[in-house]
């Protein structure tokens, strides 16, 4: 894909999966994962301690933002040639 094929809200493809584009800047863009991700829960107790919980999400309120609860990936031109639009197109 070239970088003015890419809006806010783009879906795309990757070799990792699919993607959706969070913001479009001059020379790059920047993207979420929709793949299933694994997530730490902190949660703290009454006294003081502390309890991380570890799952697997695919909640879709994961991917409500602007801040999203899943990291953003930096796209630079160089990584725009390994992104496509359709799973399909994926070099196999």
């Amino acid at each position: 894909m070239k970088h003015s094929d890419f809006r806010i809200g783009t879906e795309f493809f990757t070799g990792t999966g699919r993607w959706r584009c969070t913001d479009v800047g001059t020379r790059v863009i920047t993207a979420i994962s929709l793949e299933p991700r694994q997530m730490v829960r902190m949660r703290g107790g009454a006294h003081g301690d502390q309890a991380d919980e570890i799952f697997v999400s695919n909640d879709p309120l994961d991917f409500v933002g602007p801040p999203y609860m899943v990291v953003e990936h930096v796209f630079d031109e160089y990584d725009l040639d390994g992104c496509y639009a359709t799973k399909d197109e994926i070099p196999g």
